[in-house]
């Protein structure tokens, strides 16, 4: 017996890789172009119910189609608004997976038609074009996920799960205590779906169970219902870190299931009856022939798929017209938090990794923000350079100080996420994407550096009896408005707005060089001229010199971002 569920864990293990790596896969290969989509298709309700049924059924995964709508919320291409169908859209698309395994696994021996797809897959992974070698991966995970769900149906049949008393007694036992019961498996359902982090894998489970015969398909279904609110649990855990639209998303999606599992509770018996009866299968029917059992055994999974599919449906035609209520109810409940100029990770905490490829896209979220933070920094050295009273003076300081740990807990952060990203399945020009991001973020943390120097030595100016000329502030303005539009560029190129041309940078990183040598020749002159002492001369030169080492910081970031940018196309 313990061989015997060491299997059937193995098997279930199998089943869950071949659906993760065939959303992979299937992401890899759509990638762009779904994000492209749920841009562009979710203007109205019906539009992003619509593009989030088809994502999330094209690649096989809600948690990815709902990674993907949180990244546009808090980037603010999508309003919560328009998220919310999206998201109401992707329960009803995570159905096909049950679609899948009922009409494919059960109704189909799957077993010796799985082994030329493995053949297919392993022939189209050696082809050099990226497009053909993702495919090749989908090909991969489609027969894993069902060789995984055959050999789960075996060794099922092997157990004699039918005939298994300790089972039958177990399952008879909990299911006389009426909604008790229909709870119990309910909450069965939620727990079993957190500890697995695959409802795919529980339904499959699921439906095994209730085609042998030995769950009866009312308990089926609270665990269905289960799998429901068990799969959104996961994602709210994972999102308590996060930022609040992430966090407001997440809820979103527990309040249309814990909403929907309320009312089927409600309408419990004469909704699965409804169900059972549209698929033809009769609930209260006792096969005794074997032509009747193998026909029930399929039209049972049917039962449970269609309950799946219509329970989603049903709660999506009841709560789109309430949209803006929830999107009020939510925001009530997630109130919008200050951030002020605390560290805080907006995109990639909370553990919101679907696939590595998704997770490229949160990384570039965040290295914008990286890049605001560090042009807002920036902009506090000119009032650093004028301010007079000592107290304003230590109290600017020290935020600049501030933003400079804050650059380097930032570049640590995104780096080491970029690390765990690297370990994920990339293509190859995601892999020389990441690397790009990579460096962009060592000379955005340059930049901040570069920031924080010039800072220092003003303060060391400050603190001395001489004040630079006239003429010197004049000019480290001058060098500073130079760098402020430099940086502005840069952060222009990296958020890919359009009309941003890179090459406008290169020009303004000659005009800084230029005009740094020529005040370092007219910074000897004055000082041979005594027009100010030799010290002074020394922190003027400092403040020009980081002024030129942060324009060359710009350029390699943006030469960076371009680099990228031309493998994402």
């Amino acid at each position: 017996m313990t061989l015997m569920i060491l299997k059937m864990i193995g098997c279930l293990a199998l089943l869950m890789f071949g659906m993760k790596t065939m959303s992979e896969g299937l992401q890899k290969l759509t990638g762009g172009h779904l994000r492209t989509v749920l841009g562009t298709m979710t203007k109205h309700r019906l539009g992003g119910l619509l593009t989030g049924t088809a994502v999330t059924a094209a690649v096989q995964s809600s948690t990815a189609t709902t990674v993907m709508t949180v990244s546009f919320v808090n980037a603010g291409l999508l309003t919560l608004r328009q998220a919310i169908p999206v998201i109401m859209g992707a329960n009803i698309g995570t159905t096909a997976t049950a679609w899948l395994m009922s009409i494919f696994g059960f109704q189909f021996n799957m077993s010796s038609v799985v082994w030329p797809f493995f053949a297919l897959g392993i022939v189209l992974t050696y082809v050099r074009k990226n497009s053909v070698k993702s495919f090749g991966e989908f090909v991969f995970g489609f027969s894993f996920m069902f060789l995984g769900l055959t050999t789960l149906r075996e060794n099922a049949v092997a157990m004699d799960l039918s005939h298994n008393q300790t089972i039958i007694d177990f399952f008879a036992s909990t299911g006389g205590y009426g909604i008790w019961s229909t709870l119990l498996f309910l909450l069965l359902g939620g727990i079993l779906t957190m500890c697995v982090q695959s409802s795919a894998a529980i339904m499959a489970i699921t439906l095994i169970l209730c085609s042998s015969g030995v769950l009866p398909i009312y308990q089926g279904i609270a665990l269905v219902m289960g799998e429901n609110i068990g799969t959104t649990v996961t994602s709210n855990l994972a999102a308590l870190s996060a930022s609040t639209q992430a966090r407001r998303a997440a809820l979103a999606h527990m309040l249309f299931n814990v909403f929907g599992v309320v009312w089927v509770l409600i309408l419990f018996h004469p909704f699965v009856n409804m169900v059972c009866h549209f698929v033809g299968f009769d609930p209260n029917f006792v096969p005794q022939t074997q032509e009747e059992i193998a026909h029930a055994s399929v039209r049972v999974t049917y039962a449970l798929s269609g309950f799946h599919t219509a329970f989603n449906l049903c709660n999506v035609l009841l709560l789109i017209w309430f949209i803006k209520p929830m999107e009020n109810l939510i925001c009530k409940i997630i109130k919008e938090k200050d951030d002020g100029e605390d560290f805080r990770i907006k995109f990639i905490s909370g553990g919101l990794m679907s696939t590595a490829e998704l997770s490229l896209f949160e990384a570039r979220k965040e290295i914008n923000v990286f890049a605001e933070r560090t042009l807002k920094m920036f902009r506090f050295l000119p009032d650093l350079l004028k301010m007079k009273n000592e107290e304003d003076f230590v109290k600017l300081f020290a935020r600049i100080e501030k933003y400079e740990g804050i650059s380097d807990r930032f570049e640590i952060e995104i780096g080491e996420y970029l690390n765990k990203v690297s370990g994920g399945r990339l293509s190859i020009e995601s892999k020389t994407m990441l690397q790009c991001m990579q460096k962009e973020i060592s000379e955005i943390e340059s930049i901040g550096d570069a920031c924080y120097n010039m800072a220092r030595a003003i303060n060391r100016k400050f603190h001395l009896e001489e004040d630079f000329t006239e003429e010197q502030y004049s000019r480290i303005e001058n060098m500073m408005k130079l760098c402020d539009q430099a940086l502005v560029q840069m952060v222009d190129v990296i958020e890919d707005k359009p009309h941003t041309k890179a090459s406008n940078t290169m020009t303004l990183e000659f005009e800084i060089n230029d005009y740094r040598k020529m005040l370092k020749d007219l910074n000897i002159e004055d000082i041979n001229a005594q027009r100010y002492s030799y010290q002074i001369g020394v922190h003027y030169m400092d403040v020009v010199n980081d002024c030129e080492k942060l324009g060359d910081y710009v350029v390699n970031v943006v030469e960076a971002h371009v680099n990228h940018r031309l493998l994402g196309k």
